[in-house]
């Protein structure tokens, strides 16, 4: 009796879980929105996008160049001798023409003031003959000796005044003295440097740009440039093309002038230089990542009737965030910009954002 009992419960507990999900006791509500994906319907992929418009390009090269003065030499006297004054002080401004050092010439002005005396005197001389000559008193001779006496102390004068000028240093040019590296009483001789002399107003920019590019570059076109640490921008203007190309490299070296009133570029310092080659008015731009690298070129995706949309393109300049698209794209395109891994030809896709 017993054993009979237990059978029929246990026949009854599995009758009850049999008909237990059609009680609908543990039924759970649907959750909002996923009532299309249980009917077989596909999610939409979300996505961001952008408008492709017309915008100014750019066609530049970043390259490195140098900071050179706009004149510079090394200051040496043309005798020797010793250091009688200094005129100057290192790391101050000279205008042209500024003496700015004199070696000990006291012999020289000596025998110069003899020869003015004596050039006064023949002076007087050629004067008397001259008219005597005139009234016929003396020989053509005569004259011709007192003359040549003239000439040959003005020559004298002249080659001493010359030897003068030797024994100081003028500035040939304005600008700013470096620093100095000879004392007072120094004996200097013609392959002793005194100091530097350095105009950097303007500066200039000497760069160097791969042969291919030879034919874009004119002069007059407009560089910019700055330098480590500085976030100054500094134009200028190429003036000057070397007319050959470096048999090494294979490069063509440029030179640029830059305004430099405040003085901040140093002759030596390196700077990274923008040139411009060519500017395009209305290009196509669109993202470097929207852009997905296939066989035989390139594609990108685009918003079509709520669908992804394939389209090859042909690209050009690259900038540092863009592509030029040459053709595959008109202007007005919405463009895909993210999920770029996901999309696949007439995927359903729903746009969150557009840039």
């Amino acid at each position: 009796m017993k054993k009979t009992l237990i059978t029929t419960a246990v026949v009854l507990v599995v009758i009850f879980l049999i008909a237990l999900p059609k009680l609908g006791l543990f039924k759970t509500k649907e959750a909002p929105g996923l009532g299309n994906v249980a009917a077989g319907a596909k999610p939409k992929l979300l996505v961001e996008a952008l408008i492709v418009k017309e915008s100014k390009l750019d066609n530049k090269l970043i390259i490195t160049g140098s900071v050179l003065p706009n004149e510079s030499l090394e200051l040496k006297s043309e005798s020797s001798g010793k250091v009688v004054a200094i005129l100057f002080q290192e790391g101050k401004p000279v205008t042209k023409g500024s003496l700015l050092l004199e070696i000990n010439n006291d012999d020289i002005k000596a025998q110069l003031q003899k020869q003015r005396y004596n050039q006064k005197l023949n002076q007087d001389n050629e004067f008397r003959q001259r008219k005597l000559l005139e009234k016929d008193a003396i020989s053509r001779e005569e004259y011709d000796n007192a003359l040549n006496r003239l000439n040959t102390t003005v020559a004298d004068v002249r080659i001493l005044e010359a030897q003068l000028e030797k024994t100081r240093i003028k500035a040939p040019f304005d600008g700013v003295i470096g620093l100095r590296y000879v004392s007072m009483g120094a004996y200097i001789s013609p392959t002793t440097i005194v100091a530097t002399l350095y105009n950097i107003s303007p500066a200039k920019i000497e760069f160097s740009i791969p042969a291919r590019y030879s034919a874009q570059v004119k002069p007059g076109e407009k560089i910019y440039c700055r330098v480590e640490n500085d976030l100054t921008v500094y134009q200028g203007e190429v003036y000057a093309i070397e007319p050959r190309i470096d048999q090494e490299t294979r490069t063509l070296k440029i030179r640029a002038q830059a305004d430099n009133k405040s003085g901040n570029l140093l002759p030596g310092q390196f700077v990274k230089v923008e040139l411009i080659l060519e500017s395009l008015p209305d290009a196509l731009l669109v993202p470097t990542e929207a852009v997905i690298p296939d066989q035989g070129g390139k594609k990108v995706f685009i918003f079509s009737a709520g669908k992804a949309k394939e389209m090859k393109i042909e690209t050009g300049i690259r900038t540092e965030n863009s592509l030029e698209v040459l053709s595959g794209l008109s202007a007005g395109d919405t463009l895909i910009t993210t999920g770029i891994l996901q999309l696949r030809q007439g995927i359903d896709i729903q746009i969150q954002k557009i840039n």
